[in-house]
């Protein structure tokens, strides 16, 4: 199971309390009904006054929980019951959670969710084959989910999945474990990732987005019998980008990734999944699909009261504050990414990419540097770097003909190819504005901003990763037999970045 977020300011609880924008073409069957159907401005559990404070509508306890709508629905009995813990913002209200209600055992299963409470584009569309078209094109299964929700959102009591949405509105688009997702962050709180690769993943996430926003019609026009129901304008005059933006995020934040099942249902929204469980990378409890459910089994034993935990796929760091909006430091998944290019320039690169194709390897390779294996990573690299080195034809030719990454090593060429390496990773930590030590005092600070200090984790941990990588350079550097030979000169050096 893969589960994939955005924020407070900018998800699918800012839907009911803005109204829609007028259109140029007006569809007769929208205004009709406008009055009733404005988002969930009257009818949300959560609004948002002009101090930017929620409050509680009177009618929350007549509606009751999602959990006893779920089981009003044909939820069974399980073993888990909803909570809630302070937000970190007193702005916000409190965030629910899925709890144990008795003793667990590993093995145990703690719910059930009937397929019926599951919402899949399989569900959403109705026909897998336009399902499939749609996810293979230029869509994802994502912006469909999120499109179909903000759909029913506007219907307000009317939908079915009301009290589902209701709790998606009071999470915000926030994990259990700390804030919302980085995409949705102003430009001053992402400078707080300056320096780290994150910052640009961001915002070619957020192009992302807004390119998938801007083909939504598509979905309006080949699933026009679905749309028929909503009697609204189509997506992109119904609503702004910064709201499907909005709605995108919340989705990303508790989509689940189903295993071994069509393509129409890989991607779950399943009520009591996430983000009402907490993520832990060291946890292996999956959501699965089984004969018309989909069901959480626990791998570790659980008292009355704990909340539920559940793995969050194989990700890093930087995956993780992007979609969930935390950062784990116990993450043996956490990486970085070295990129090394052949120099194009070179005259002899087509033998050399013929060379490195022949050893499983691209002109232009990404290898991943995992926490606490800088070195084996490092050794990764020098074959692939040693062969840039290369400027003799003939001893071209012997490294064409020889079998493996072999390449004639002379102590001039590896000084020059770890100092260019070294040299790399200072280039890195130097592009961040802080140091390792002031990151650890910011981190002490009990009262800092809670992005700055998941944004603070965040860059530590990628630190920690590129000061281990250069510390196994230098070693490597301090081992060779002779230190007064200067590193021999690469016109055309691999690229590294």
């Amino acid at each position: 199971m893969e589960l994939t977020c955005l924020h407070n300011k900018f998800n699918l609880s800012a839907l009911p309390h803005l109204s829609l924008p007028s259109s140029k073409n007006p569809n007769p069957r929208f205004f009709s009904r406008k009055r009733n159907n404005l988002c969930l401005a009257s009818t949300s559990d959560t609004l948002v006054t002009g101090s930017g404070k929620e409050v509680s509508s009177k009618k929350d306890a007549e509606l009751g929980d999602l959990k006893s709508w779920m089981h009003k629905n044909g939820l069974p009995p399980c073993k888990v019951v909803l909570k809630e813990r302070p937000s970190y913002d007193e702005k916000h209200r409190p965030i629910h959670y899925v709890a144990a209600c008795e003793d667990l055992r590993a093995g145990d299963v703690a719910f059930s969710v009937p397929n019926s409470l599951v919402v899949t584009l399989e569900r959403v569309l109705g026909n897998e084959t336009v399902a499939e078209l749609l996810t293979t094109n230029k869509l994802s299964e994502l912006a469909c989910l999120a499109l179909y929700l903000m759909y029913e959102k506007k219907q307000g009591k009317k939908s079915f999945w009301y009290p589902y949405i209701r709790e998606l509105d009071r999470q915000r688009g926030r994990g259990q474990l700390a804030v919302e997702s980085p995409l949705l962050w102003s430009d001053d709180e992402l400078a707080y990732l300056t320096g780290s690769p994150t910052k640009a993943e961001i915002l070619e996430r957020a192009e992302g987005i807004k390119r998938e926003y801007n083909e939504l019609d598509t979905v309006w026009f080949m699933a026009g019998s679905l749309f028929q129901q909503y009697p609204y304008d189509i997506p992109t005059e119904a609503f702004p980008f910064e709201i499907f933006k909005q709605a995108f995020v919340a989705v990303q934040s508790c989509v689940v990734h189903l295993q071994k099942v069509p393509l129409a249902r890989r991607f779950a929204l399943v009520p009591l999944g996430p983000p009402l469980l907490a993520y832990r990378s060291n946890c292996k409890a999956m959501l699965s699909a089984v004969a018309g459910a989909v069901e959480l089994v626990v791998d570790r034993p659980y008292k009355a009261g704990e909340p539920i935990v559940v793995w969050c796929g194989p990700q890093p760091n930087s995956k993780l504050l992007i979609n969930y909006g935390f950062v784990d430091g116990d993450n043996s998944y956490d990486r970085l990414v070295v990129e090394a290019a052949l120099n194009t320039e070179d005259p002899q690169y087509q033998d050399k990419r013929l060379v490195v194709q022949r050893n499983g390897k691209l002109s232009v390779q990404a290898f991943p540097v995992y926490a606490g294996k800088e070195k084996e990573a490092v050794s990764d690299m020098l074959p692939y770097l040693r062969l840039g080195y290369v400027s003799d034809p003939s001893e071209m030719q012997s490294v064409l003909s020889s079998q493996g990454p072999v390449c004639p090593v002379s102590s001039c060429m590896e000084r020059a190819v770890l100092d260019q390496l070294a040299d790399y990773f200072k280039r890195c930590l130097a592009g961040y504005p802080t140091t390792l030590n002031e990151d650890e005092s910011l981190l002490s600070d009990p009262n800092l901003n809670p992005k700055k200090r998941v944004a603070t984790q965040l860059v530590r941990l990628e630190k920690k990763i590129l000061h281990a990588c250069l510390q196994a350079t230098m070693d490597l550097i301090d081992q060779l037999p002779d230190h007064t030979v200067s590193p021999c000169p690469a016109p055309y050096a691999p690229l590294l970045k």
